[in-house]
């Protein structure tokens, strides 16, 4: 059987893919990530693989590499509506690198990867640069990335992005449920806003409600777009203070991303203990309380899905929380006592969470009423 030959030549560029694209892309991105490069970061971009000096490692008792990857969901939706690609990268350096602090561990590099249906460099570009100026507030090198071109797989103006990251912690330093206590306080840090987790129904309730991107928000104090588009902000940098602070005696963190914050503050709790969180300690930022009446969304519903305003907290022993909230604030971050830690009495209800994601840990209990204004 034979096969019709084309009358003119097929080549990689007539297929979709534009290498020389690529490479633009890569040259208006390269000063960026060179910016973020340590002194222990050896070589320069573009080789096939990143490489960075550990030898420092060896002052490690018994180093621990920890390691995470993570995207930014459907955001990237609202980034690509709007044209705006330079904020989305510090949502990505925030899901990624903050998941490792939570260990305690410090970020040792990070990388990205993009996929998109058609490389537009300066698009690229602008997407880097956001990752690369999270890493250098994060203090992190963005040691290597991919961006790969998928034509007919993704739409001209379509593209994901993903990262992961890798650092180190002391084995006899790692926090989490182990050394959770009875008496410990949960000290809240606050959130920018949405961040990176609940966006499909955020964009959900805007399309039923028929309200656009553009759509000016008084008590937004901007438009719907600019305020979904805010960045996820960067906990690295003050959990590091927490832990490096001798009058702070931290013993767990948890990252408030999807799930919620009862559901990812249960993750670090052992069995047999239960954190009491009282939603009356802080006021629902006002996007949040916008999701929830536009959509007429259940209040569970929302706190199951959404951060709600608090971003990451620290479990810490009782003598230490004062401590904590002057590091946090001293970063000029808003935080406040969430709760306490005490032991689990084994109750049920639509306000306890327990065995989430997984982690056969320990159990939250959320009690009184949110305040909204």
């Amino acid at each position: 059987m034979t096969h019709p030959t084309p009358d003119v030549p097929l080549t990689y560029a007539a297929a979709g893919v534009d290498t020389e694209a690529g490479d633009r892309a890569v040259e208006l991105m390269k000063d960026a990530v060179r910016a973020t490069h340590t002194p222990g970061v050896v070589g320069g971009v573009g080789g096939f693989a990143g490489l960075v000096d550990v030898s420092a490692l060896r002052g490690y008792r018994r180093p621990l590499l920890a390691t995470s990857t993570d995207g930014v969901g459907t955001k990237v939706a609202v980034a690509q509506a709007m044209d705006v690609h330079h904020t989305i990268g510090h949502d990505l350096v925030g899901m990624v690198v903050d998941d490792i602090v939570v260990v305690g561990a410090r970020p040792l590099l990070m990388t990205d990867y993009i996929a998109t249906g058609k490389v537009v460099p300066e698009r690229i570009a602008d997407i880097v640069r956001g990752i690369a100026e999270a890493c250098a507030v994060v203090g992190t090198p963005l040691l290597g990335g991919e961006t790969a071109e998928h034509p007919g797989l993704l739409g001209e103006h379509e593209y994901d992005v993903a990262g992961a990251a890798t650092g180190v912690v002391e084995a006899d330093a790692v926090l989490g449920a182990e050394r959770v206590r009875p008496g410990d306080v949960l000290v809240a840090m606050a959130a920018s806003g949405l961040h990176s987790n609940g966006y499909s129904l955020v964009r959900r309730v805007l399309d039923v409600a028929g309200w656009g991107y553009e759509r000016a928000v008084p008590e937004l104090g901007r438009t719907v777009g600019e305020e979904l588009l805010e960045p996820t902000r960067l906990y690295t940098p003050v959990c590091l203070d927490l832990v490096d602070d001798p009058g702070v005696d931290v013993h767990a963190l948890s990252h408030i991303t999807g799930g919620g914050l009862a559901a990812n503050l249960a993750r670090v709790l052992p069995r047999g203990l239960r954190a009491d969180v009282d939603r009356s300690t802080w006021v629902v930022p006002p996007v949040f309380d916008l999701v929830r009446r536009l959509g007429n969304v259940p209040w569970p519903d929302l706190q199951n899905t959404l951060n709600l305003g608090v971003g990451m907290v620290a479990v810490v022993a009782q003598g230490s929380a004062d401590a904590a909230l002057a590091a946090v604030r001293a970063r000029g971050i808003e935080a406040w006592v969430l709760g306490e830690v005490g032991e689990d009495d084994g109750a049920a209800g639509s306000d306890v969470v327990r065995g989430t994601k997984g982690v056969d840990g320990g159990a939250v209990r959320l009690r009184g009423g949110y305040r909204t204004s």
